[in-house]
């Protein structure tokens, strides 16, 4: 790479490590320290979100990724032009041109070039980006390129493949949190046996240890039933794994944490279903029922957590009218500013993701639109306000934007939540009777929870 391409990616890289801390509340990135240093490295990732993925990472690791990414990206001019510049590899997938599959050829060229300089390369070998957070059919692609580098290198190739678990909260949602779950990295040559000789039965080997990799880097229940009642406990109990934790045994960050009670709660609902199954549907139906009566009601488990303390949630509820009333001057001037770039920001967040994969790419169109729009109405706003009070009042001005923008998109948020608190608030206390049945029920589940865990303690 260049010295003009090196620094066009430096810069990009840190406005998109800019623009990705606006978005997202929480950016964890949990053993970084497994990512190899120097030396040719293939990283392997899940792909629940689109460009925001290929984002992440490139952001997260220290040393530069050449990303392969669909030659769809490839198809105007200057996009194809800032890619090229930036070490961004086209593939053709063959739901993008079924007669260009050859090009793949030239694909695996280029990511040979990339690891001979000791470079890294990052993959997505799941081939397409999805709405929910399962794991999809892995292809082989990524084992492909790792074994024929090694073996053009008699295994001598030093090659290192890190998995790369991607975790989002909410990832069409604006301030959620992510985590990137880094694995061991895994050496190609160690799956050379066999090959070339026998081709197919190495690289299924190492794709099949590709996917068990990912798999327990993230949370992966294919069976929707078990998904939901996973869920569901998390809900009632998650709080009460923190308290008496004795699944981790490290200091980790909160959505680290986060996922692996997640995990413990999964592996003991399968071993539930496996040994108890008409006890375990018996519990998902209780669960189910609870939760379908809090969604006719519109009220959350947290709020009925608060029935039998009615002081708390009325002080809850008076803390957060009094925020509401001070907080509404900064607010006001947040959104002053903010209106016209958040609507542009909206529009393209719903106009632009493909039909049935709004939640996989409006992260991604939410990211772009957003550097785009109010780095212009911001950029606009200072020089107008320059013409008028010159500096340094301007740049306090320019430098108070930012601040003012998250705020009023808290405060709006909160302001929400501040209704609702005050409809729980008088549902709950105008009907005692329901308020109780409802703490009856959630208590019942939670004692069931306690139950199981120390049975399978």
């Amino acid at each position: 790479m260049d010295a003009s391409a090196t620094v066009l990616y430096r810069l990009l890289r840190w406005v998109l490590r800019l623009a990705l801390g606006f978005y997202f509340r929480r950016v964890e990135r949990f053993h970084l320290e497994r990512v190899p240093a120097s030396g040719p490295v293939l990283f392997v990732s899940n792909h629940p979100n689109s460009l925001t993925d290929s984002f992440l990472i490139g952001a997260a690791v220290p040393r530069k990724v050449n990303f392969v990414a669909t030659v769809q990206l490839f198809r105007w001019a200057p996009l194809k032009w800032l890619l090229t510049r930036c070490g961004v590899i086209p593939i053709n997938r063959l739901k993008d041109d079924p007669h260009a599959m050859r090009t793949v050829a030239g694909t695996f060229a280029a990511c040979f070039r990339v690891l001979q300089a000791g470079e890294a390369v990052g993959i997505f070998p799941e081939g397409i980006t999805y709405e929910d957070s399962q794991l999809k059919e892995i292809k082989t692609g990524a084992a492909r390129i790792a074994l024929e580098f090694e073996a053009a290198h008699d295994g001598k190739g030093g090659l290192h493949i890190v998995p790369v678990g991607l975790s989002y909260s909410a990832k069409e949602r604006y301030r959620s949190d992510v985590l990137l779950h880094f694995g061991e990295p895994l050496a190609a040559a160690d799956f050379l046996t066999g090959y070339p000789e026998h081709r197919k039965d190495a690289i299924a080997r190492l794709t099949g240890e590709l996917e068990n990799r990912l798999q327990h880097l993230i949370l992966h229940l294919p069976e929707l039933e078990r998904q939901r009642v996973v869920a569901g406990v998390k809900r009632l109990y998650l709080d009460h794994l923190r308290i008496g934790n004795t699944v981790i045994h490290e200091p980790v960050p909160l959505r680290t944490e986060e996922l692996l009670l997640t995990q413990r709660i999964a592996e003991v609902v399968s071993q539930v279903y496996g040994k108890e199954p008409e006890a375990a549907s018996a519990f998902a139906a209780r669960l189910q029922s609870y939760e379908h009566t809090l969604e006719r009601l519109r009220i959350s488990d947290a709020q009925v957590a608060l029935f039998p303390k009615p002081r708390q949630l009325w002080l809850h509820t008076l803390s957060w009218s009094l925020l509401a009333l001070v907080g509404a001057p900064v607010a006001l001037y947040g959104w002053a500013h903010r209106a016209i770039p958040f609507l542009i920001v909206r529009w393209a967040a719903y106009r632009f993701p493909e039909p049935g994969k709004r939640k996989a790419q409006a992260s991604t169109a939410t990211l772009i639109a957003g550097v785009a729009a109010f780095s212009l109405f911001y950029t606009a706003y200072v020089a107008l306000f320059h013409q008028f009070f010159g500096w340094p009042v301007t740049l306090w001005y320019g430098l108070s934007l930012p601040p003012a923008s998250l705020f009023a998109h808290y405060y709006v948020r909160n302001l929400s939540r501040l209704a609702q608190n005050l409809r729980v608030s008088w549902i709950l206390l105008r009907a005692p009777v329901a308020g109780r049945g409802l703490l009856a029920k959630r208590t019942e589940l939670i004692a069931e929870i306690e139950h199981i865990r120390r049975l399978h303690a």
